[in-house]
Parts: structure tokens; C-alpha cells; sequence
């Protein structure tokens, strides 16, 4: 697979990127910009000038400042009043404590949903595992990463727990960058299909056991690979 490649630092959207006026603004714009913080198109220290994005959204300042009012709870951007916003840079103290949240959830989730059979979410689950083998043959990185996330919504999903994994997103934003910046090296795509694989087989065959020893595998991946990433990307960590 090629090397991360991220877009030049950019605050503003192509004017394509117009918002849909059935919804409201200050949702679809936090949706857009934290995605392309996530994804890396606006790496840490990107400048966000509110006049700017005001104007290629097409709205008024006010959605823009919820957004980001919204991105900074969830600790994405810095907010300096009177001079600057800016994507903040991954804080690792975050991204582990989001690693230490979704670890304890899912090992409980995977147990619950191999003590039952459900043959629906296994179709479920390999079908999205055949779309993740798809995007990583063709290198696309950001598709690889929403099937990623839509396998473990799907987990929640098939246990009732939507609002917990709504939760669990809004504290992943650091650690959802750690992965990006992980997931262009040698193999790691293909590690993540192996381990989907593996969690999907355990909870089909009805092995608790099994499931949450892949699990754990899985979502260790980024975090024991720290130090690589830190000194590949020492500009984009803070601690």
C-alpha cells in the first residue's frame, strides 16, 4: 500500500461540499469538518478561519461556531480567542482513555452476541468484511476506515446499545487519528480484515472466549505501535 499521503493544510471546502438546506446547518457542518479532521485532510494545525468556512458553506457564522464549539468538547480543534482556531494535535493521553472505553464495552458486547446465535449478523458482519477486503485491495483509505467503524456499529447494533456507540465515537476522535496515520503501513489493512474475521468466525461459532481474545488483539494494534507512529508523525502528536 502507498504511504500516508495527506492533503495540503486547507480550512476551506470545494464549493460542491454545499450543505443540504432540509437539515439543519450547524449538524452537517461539525459531520464534514470532523471528518476531514479524522481523516487527516485537515492534519493537525490546519488553520479554520469561521469567515472562510462561513462563506463555502454558504451560512451564517453562527452554525459555523456551534460546530465548532462541538468539535472542541470533543477536543479536535483548539480555540484561541481572539486570534486563532486550529485542528488540535492527537493528544495520546485521550486516544488511550478512548482505547480503555471501547475495549471494556466491546469485550462485553462480543461475549453477549456469542452466547447467541444470529445468523442475520453474521451475513451482516461478512458482508462488510468483503467491502473492507475491497477498499483495501484498492488502497482507499477513508472507505477502508467507514467500513471499519460500520463492522463494530454493527456489533452494538445487534445488542441494542446504538446511544453507547454514539458515545464511544464522540470520544475516538484522537484515536481514530492515531489509526489513520497507522493504517497506510505494510499489512496493518490487512490485519484489521484478519481480526474482523476472526471476531465475526468466534461469535458465529458461539465462543465468548474466542471473540474477546480477537478483540482485544484488534484494538491493541494502533496503540502498541506507538512509537513508530510518534516518530513517523512527530509533528501531528502532543505528548
Amino acid at each position: 500500500m502507498a504511504p500516508l499521503q495527506t492533503a495540503p493544510r486547507r480550512a476551506a471546502l470545494r464549493s460542491a461540499d454545499r450543505l443540504d438546506r432540509d437539515r439543519q446547518a450547524a449538524p452537517q457542518v461539525f459531520e464534514r469538518l470532523r471528518g476531514m479532521i479524522i481523516s487527516l485532510e485537515l492534519p493537525p494545525g490546519s488553520p479554520l478561519s469561521r469567515a472562510a468556512l462561513a462563506g463555502q458553506f454558504g451560512v451564517s457564522s453562527t452554525p459555523i461556531r456551534d460546530a465548532l464549539m462541538r468539535l472542541e468538547e470533543e477536543g479536535l480543534v483548539d480555540v484561541f480567542p481572539q486570534y486563532a482556531t486550529v485542528v488540535s494535535r492527537v493528544d495520546v493521553r485521550l486516544a488511550q482513555q478512548a482505547h480503555f472505553l471501547r475495549q471494556a464495552v466491546e469485550l462485553e458486547i462480543v461475549r453477549m452476541l456469542a452466547l447467541r446465535h444470529d445468523e442475520a449478523l453474521a451475513v451482516e458482519l461478512n458482508a462488510t468484511i468483503i467491502r473492507q477486503q475491497q477498499f483495501a485491495k484498492a488502497g482507499d483509505f477513508e472507505k477502508f476506515m467507514a467500513a471499519d467503524n460500520e463492522f463494530h456499529a454493527q456489533l452494538y447494533a445487534a445488542t441494542d446499545k446504538q446511544d453507547i456507540w454514539s458515545l464511544v465515537r464522540s470520544r475516538s476522535g484522537h484515536i481514530d487519528r492515531l489509526r489513520r496515520l497507522h493504517l497506510p503501513s505494510p499489512g496493518k489493512a490487512q490485519d484489521i480484515v484478519r481480526h474482523h474475521k476472526l471476531i465475526a468466525k468466534a461469535i458465529d461459532a458461539g465462543e465468548p472466549e474466542a471473540a474477546q481474545k480477537h478483540l482485544r488483539t484488534h484494538l491493541s494494534g494502533t496503540l502498541s505501535e506507538l512509537a513508530q507512529i510518534r516518530a513517523r508523525y512527530p509533528e501531528y502528536l502532543s505528548n
